[in-house]
Order: C-alpha cells, then sequence, then structure tokens
C-alpha cells in the first residue's frame, strides 16, 4: 500500500525524489545530486535493499496484536524481535510464538539470557555503565549458551545477542552443527559497533546483522558499507535509552546508503518494559500497536518520495554470504570449559 506521489509535483513519476524537492527548486534552493559514490553496492540474497522488523514484541499476546495490527494497516513485517530474553518465556510460549511467526513466514528473533544489567555487578549502575548487556563471568555466557540451545530445538531460528564472546561460541556451534545451520545472529543495538572497523569484527565473529546506533550520520553508514555488505539493523525511531532519535526522513537515505539494511520501527517516549510480565501488559500491548503504526507512517513517507522499491520479499530472511574469522576447535574460548576461560 504505497502513498501516492504528491500531484503538484511534475518530477513525482521520474523516480525517487527528496523531501520538498520540487517547491525548493522553484525558490532557487535545490539541494545537490546524490553522490553515486555513496550508494551502497550490496543487497540481500533476493535482490531486495531492505527488510523490516517490529521490535520489543515481547510474548505471545503481544505477537498477535501487532500481527492484526500489521494485517489492518497493511504494513509487511519481515521480522519481530524481543528483548526481555528467552529465560523470561515458558517453552508453551516460545512454542506459540514460533507457530504463530511461522503462519506469517515472519522471522521471529528472541534474546539470549542473563547479561549484566540484570546481574549483581554494581558497575552497570555508574554513570560509565559498566560492561552494560554483556554476559559476565562463565555462568552468564554459559546461561545464554543454554537459552539459545532451548530456543533453537523450540523451533527459533533467530538470537539476539550482546556479548562478543557469546556471539563466538554460538558462531562456533553452529558452524558444528549443534546449532540448526540456518540459525541466524543479530547484535543488539544496546553493544552495535560506531565505525568500520568495528563492525567488520563483529561480521567476522558470527553476526548476521548488526544493530548500529541511530545517532550515527549518514556518511558515517557509507563509510561501513564500503568495508562490510552484512546487514544493518537501524532503528529509525529509537527508544529512549538509545536516544529518542526519530529519522524518518532519512528512511530512503538510509536504505541508498546502508543496503542491505532492516528498518526497526522503534517508539520514543515510551515506558521500559524490560524484563516483560503481565504487570506491564497494558503499555506492553499499546507499545507494540503504536511501532506498527509508525511502521506505516515511514512505509508512507518512502511511497510519497518513489523510494518505497527494492522491499525484500515477505519470508526472506538469510544474509548471504558473510566475512569470518576462521574457527579453531582447539581455540581455549572455543573449548568453553570453567578451567580454560
Amino acid at each position: 500500500m504505497s502513498a501516492p506521489h504528491h500531484p503538484q509535483d511534475p518530477q513525482a513519476a521520474n523516480g525517487p525524489r527528496r523531501p520538498g524537492e520540487y517547491a525548493l527548486a522553484l525558490l532557487g534552493h535545490a539541494a545537490p545530486a546524490d553522490d553515486p559514490a555513496d550508494a551502497s553496492p550490496h543487497s540481500f540474497p533476493d535482490g531486495g535493499t531492505w527488510r523490516t522488523e517490529i521490535p520489543s514484541v515481547e510474548g505471545p499476546e503481544a505477537l498477535q496484536a501487532v500481527l492484526e495490527e500489521s494485517e489492518r494497516l497493511a504494513v509487511p513485517v519481515h521480522r519481530i524481535s524481543q528483548g526481555s530474553g528467552i529465560w523470561m518465556l515458558t517453552d508453551a510460549e516460545i512454542t506459540e510464538m514460533v507457530q504463530a511467526a511461522a503462519e506469517r513466514d515472519i522471522e521471529l528473533c528472541l534474546f539470549t539470557g542473563p547479561r549484566g544489567t540484570w546481574d549483581i555487578g554494581a558497575a552497570t549502575r555508574t554513570l560509565s555503565g559498566g560492561g552494560g548487556l554483556r554476559a559476565r563471568g562463565h555462568d552468564q555466557v554459559a546461561g545464554c549458551v543454554e537459552d539459545a540451545l532451548r530456543a533453537t530445538a523450540l523451533g527459533v531460528r533467530c538470537l539476539l545477542v550482546a556479548d562478543e564472546g557469546v556471539l563466538w561460541l554460538l558462531h562456533g556451534l553452529r558452524q558444528q552443527g549443534v546449532l540448526p545451520s540456518d540459525t541466524t545472529f543479530k547484535v543488539s543495538a544496546l553493544v552495535g559497533p560506531v565505525n568500520p572497523a568495528a563492525y567488520g569484527v563483529w561480521e567476522r565473529l558470527g553476526a548476521d546483522s548488526i544493530n548500529i546506533p541511530s545517532d550515527l550520520t549518514l556518511q558515517q553508514i557509507t563509510e561501513i558499507r564500503r568495508t562490510s555488505r552484512a546487514p544493518i539493523d537501524f532503528y529509525v525511531e529509537a527508544p529512549d535509552d538509545l536516544g529518542g532519535f526519530v529519522r524518518m526522513y532519512d528512511a530512503a537515505e538510509l536504505i541508498r546508503r546502508g543496503a542491505p539494511i532492516y528498518l526497526k520501527f522503534g517508539l520514543s517516549k515510551a515506558p521500559a518494559i524490560y524484563p516483560y510480565g503481565r504487570h506491564l501488559r497494558d503499555v506492553t500491548l499499546a507499545t507494540a500497536l503504536e511501532r506498527v503504526r509508525r511502521g506505516r507512517l515511514v512505509l508512507d513517507l518512502l511511497g510519497r518520495l518513489g523510494a518505497d522499491g527494492g522491499l525484500s520479499p515477505l519470508g526472506a530472511r538469510l544474509p548471504g554470504p558473510l566475512n569470518r574469522f576462521p574457527l579453531d576447535p582447539t581455540d581455549a574460548v572455543l573449548s568453553f570449559t570453567p578451567e580454560r576461560i
């Protein structure tokens, strides 16, 4: 459901345009032409340049609400993600979510295990944030691995990861066949890289899509794309704990420079809901519905600008070939015994 082009714009039928382009040109304020060198040369394996994601969908009831609202508003959804963690869901809840997502051919992504922000360590309460969401010590790493094993056994094929060590171990388990080979790993926005070198490290550790902070400039996104083709996850509207940025008018340029990219429809000025429980039911359902509506706003904007082409087919989920560090099964980290860590 694309929004119509503005009838007063005689260039509307000639391809994508910038916001206010025709009117500003009449007054001598036209923007310079796009630099072709800024455009990403990459795409998803299906040929698409962008996909969509609804984040913070915290259980079966919220998932059902998102599915119904996305159908009502004609919002195509490729991925739905959850933030509270696999360990906060029962087997029955995970199974229900897997089945509901599969019926719509949507990828379901669940967050792995315990992390530092919910640990007894005091550093995460300081202004520096300490290690943040990373897994503290052997036990938290083991909990994340246990979550991954449990979730994939129940049919989940996308895992959200917030620790580079956990990612490397899960990638090793995927390579060894302990985790299904089609499992994908998505890097959390709260540990996302901010430069091309760091982005490449996360890719090589096993990431299949990587959240980058929503305050990166368009030029910085272009710099990342010159060194890596790993899919970007990007909050077009970021939650308050990620800055609360609203970058809807950048959506077309984010696709042009950042492809392949997941546009994530987050929500600012919303209460924190992690870890979710029934005591947060009303706000969780209300914010889930509003995230879908925010998605509709972005899609309408892209349609008005003639920039809504290149959407991946619904059901597409794999990232294509990516660069990885070589795996050595004798490596002390991959052997993962307390005596060797």
